[in-house]
């Protein structure tokens, strides 16, 4: 009995953390499941609560968009491995518009989420919109309610390209909004939150702005070409990435491609159990036969050159 236990245990790992990478881990899932009868569950709780669990080591493994640094991986006695790459997209909430039919750019995204400009009417706006009628109406803001990667991704990239941003709220998978705001749990809460309320703005992954039909707004590249998220533009923001780097924790915004671009990593711990095994072995499978489903929800796969040193690490 007690060795049927632990074969059944063994069949079941679980992780938690990144809503980011939460449709990805959850289709690669089902098809591991149906190949080999393993099963996976994962909670979609925010990169916050999945370095806390794994810290804690209520799960097998976690996973965040905030890559954890070296130094602190060293400490815990941890191993960091990223999975896919994805964008991270504003989507709104105005009548009459169509997705990407609004562009904004890094400096006036970054007004915006710092109170600085907070009517769609605002000449900022209608100077990169200039065919759009916008309505005379507030802004309203939504942001995470919870420890957030995807806010550490998106806060990033507005402290690159936003000095007085940086200065008054900065970058974090916390950080302190001014004004009003309303906060959603996870990506899923933002994307509800923003559908409900009209004239609103808020940053979520891309998959769930394609999945629940948002509409998206377009963005001025670094070169100042407008520029639409995909899969091709979040692989030429990541083409030219130093993956080379401890914990291989790239910072892959303001690049070429899409701006706000990142990937979405893996926490386990180093000692060697059986659980840990077959974290390995699931996200090994993922590497060699998840691609197509990758690319299908808009996530760019890692290079076979990253996914082979992963391995070496592995190893």
């Amino acid at each position: 009995l007690l060795l049927a236990t632990t074969l059944t245990h063994a069949q079941t790992i679980n992780g938690a953390g990144s809503t980011f990478g939460a449709p990805l881990y959850s289709k690669w899932s089902e098809s591991y499941n149906r190949e080999t009868g393993k099963q996976v569950n994962y909670q979609a709780i925010g990169s916050s609560g999945g370095i806390k669990q794994i810290d804690t080591k209520t799960v097998d493994f976690g996973a965040t968009d905030d890559p954890v640094k070296s130094e602190d991986l060293k400490t815990k006695g941890q191993h960091q491995f990223p999975t896919a790459i994805g964008g991270v997209v504003a989507v709104i909430n105005l009548p009459g518009v169509e997705a990407g039919q609004v562009v904004l750019d890094g400096q006036t995204l970054a007004n915006i989420y710092s109170g600085k400009i907070n009517n769609w009417k605002d000449p900022a706006i209608k100077k990169l919109n200039s065919k759009i009628s916008f309505p005379d109406m507030k802004i309203s803001l939504v942001v995470r309610a919870d420890g957030s990667g995807t806010t550490a991704v998106f806060t990033d990239y507005l402290s690159q390209v936003n000095k007085e941003f940086k200065d008054s709220i900065g970058s974090g998978k916390v950080v302190k909004w001014t004004g009003d705001v309303a906060g959603g749990k996870g990506n899923a809460g933002v994307s509800a939150m923003v559908k409900q309320i009209q004239g609103s703005i808020g940053y979520v992954e891309y998959s769930f702005a394609k999945q629940g039909k948002l509409t998206y707004v377009s963005m001025l590249d670094k070169k100042g070409k407008t520029i639409k998220p995909d899969d091709d533009t979040f692989a030429e923001a990541a083409h030219s990435a130093n993956w080379n780097i401890p914990g291989m924790a790239v910072n892959l915004n303001n690049q070429n491609g899409w701006p706000i671009t990142a990937a979405t990593f893996i926490i386990v711990y180093e000692a060697t159990t059986p659980q840990t095994k077959e974290v390995i072995k699931f996200f090994d499978y993922a590497f060699i036969k998840g691609d197509k489903e990758a690319l299908a929800l808009d996530y760019v796969p890692l290079p076979e050159k990253v996914k082979n040193s992963i391995r070496a690490e592995w190893r």
